[in-house]
């Protein structure tokens, strides 16, 4: 059967690979870069300056342990050196990955049902993959192009004296927690009561509180009505006010990349979105399927992935998704939270567990934060898991696995957890249920 699949990030590119394997012609289209913004401008190489960000607070906490040593400084052209070669040795494996895909350079746009035109070339295949992805959302405010996206963030050559960054979501409290270690004086602007509004209050509040301590200030509550250079102003209730910056950037999620020709091929839209059947991934055209942000579902890189490997054929629970924060520290959630859960009219146990009693915690001077853990009482199984604290991404993939089986708590209870580890918290709280 051949494919053609438009974009060539984690879902296009892991498609495209599967789909090779398993003896079918694929062509693939990208515009830009093989590995799509998670490899290029989003995932990977935040990551590596959060990893170095991580480095400089442990050196700084070194004093707090009791051990003394001296914080270093960062050298940020080095750090900037360091992340291009990362992101290159990515996307050469990504190359090798794919050594037997046709991999088309250009921009793809429908020109029929199941026929793209690239190049000026039309190209018809049995089945189409978009794949396309996002782009940075833009507030419709006087002044928004005075406000960098999380690209231009990226693309600093060094770190700015003080930041302000509208949106308190996963992205904006990723870079407030990146360059606040790296030196900046950062603010972080939210228009909700809370940051990290999918998540639960009590867990996102535990983060704000943690970051707040390491100097990040946050404006909650905040309605951003004007940028100008170097200055935000917005209003909270009654009251006006302004944040002053050398550096605004916006952080107010991302809306889905839709290629042109949609109409023609018969690809239907909800809400910005490509709307598609969420257990095949396919759209309201035959033989036409999207996958990743484009739809709309949840924009996350292992999200893409999963949904590949659903059009692949593959058999995965690609509704239960771990979301992780790489701040300081960590946060991340799977299921449903506890909120979620009361308006479903769910009965609930909850379980919370800080790491301040957990002796590899203290081992590692990593002490603040805690384990949530939610079970329904009726089912006996696990609803919902959150955690802030350290390595909080490594530890929810337990409760993932859980929930995505629907086993039982006493599957995590039945099981040995080694000692000392962080997974104990985990432990701790599933025996509290």
């Amino acid at each position: 059967m051949k494919y053609i699949i438009i974009g060539a990030g984690p879902g296009g590119y892991e498609l495209a690979a599967m789909l090779s394997r398993q003896s079918h012609e694929v062509t693939l289209i990208e515009r830009d870069s093989l590995g799509g913004t998670c490899l290029n401008r989003g995932c990977i190489p935040t990551k590596v300056m959060a990893h170095a960000a991580a480095l400089l607070r442990s050196a700084a906490g070194a004093a707090s342990y009791g051990i003394g040593i001296a914080a270093p400084s960062v050298d940020f052209g080095a750090l900037l050196a360091r992340r291009a070669e990362i992101v290159g040795n990515l996307r050469s494996g990504i190359e090798m990955l794919l050594g037997g895909v046709s991999i088309i350079r250009g921009e793809a746009r429908f020109v029929a049902p199941k026929t793209v035109e690239v190049n000026g070339e039309h190209i018809t295949a049995d089945r189409i993959v978009i794949a396309t992805g996002s782009t940075s959302a833009v507030l419709p405010v006087p002044g928004a192009d005075h406000a960098i996206s999380s690209d231009g963030l990226l693309a600093l050559d060094s770190v700015p004296d003080s930041l302000a960054i509208i949106g308190g979501g996963v992205i904006g409290m990723e870079f407030a927690s990146i360059f606040a270690a790296l030196g900046s004086k950062v603010t972080v602007m939210e228009y909700f009561k809370e940051v990290l509004p999918q998540f639960d209050k009590d867990i996102a509040k535990r983060l704000r509180q943690s970051m707040a301590s390491a100097g990040v200030t946050f404006v909650t509550g905040a309605q951003v009505t004007a940028i100008e250079p170097g200055t935000v102003r917005y209003h909270s209730g009654s009251k006006e006010g302004i944040v002053e910056a050398s550096v605004i950037a916006m952080a107010v999620g991302r809306r889905p990349n839709l290629p042109q020709g949609l109409d023609v091929a018969g690809v239907e839209t909800e809400r910005g979105a490509i709307a598609v059947d969420r257990a095949t991934m396919r759209t309201t055209a035959p033989g036409v399927y999207a996958i990743g942000d484009v739809n709309g579902i949840c924009m996350l890189a292992h999200v893409a992935s999963a949904q590949a490997r659903v059009v692949a054929g593959e058999d995965v629970v690609a509704d239960v998704i771990p979301s992780v924060v790489f701040t300081a520290p960590e946060a991340a959630m799977v299921g449903m939270t506890e909120q979620q859960c009361k308006d479903a009219g769910m009965t609930v146990r909850v379980a919370k567990v800080p790491f301040r009693g957990n002796g590899k915690a203290m081992t590692i001077g990593e002490t603040d934060g805690l384990v949530k853990l939610i079970a329904d009482t009726a089912s006996g199984t696990v609803a919902g898991c959150q955690i802030v604290g350290p390595h909080a991404a490594d530890l929810i993939e337990e409760i993932a696995v859980v929930i995505a089986n629907k086993l039982p708590v006493t599957a995590v209870t039945r099981t040995i957890h080694p000692h000392p580890t962080l997974c104990e918290a985990v432990a701790a709280a599933a025996a509290m249920l």
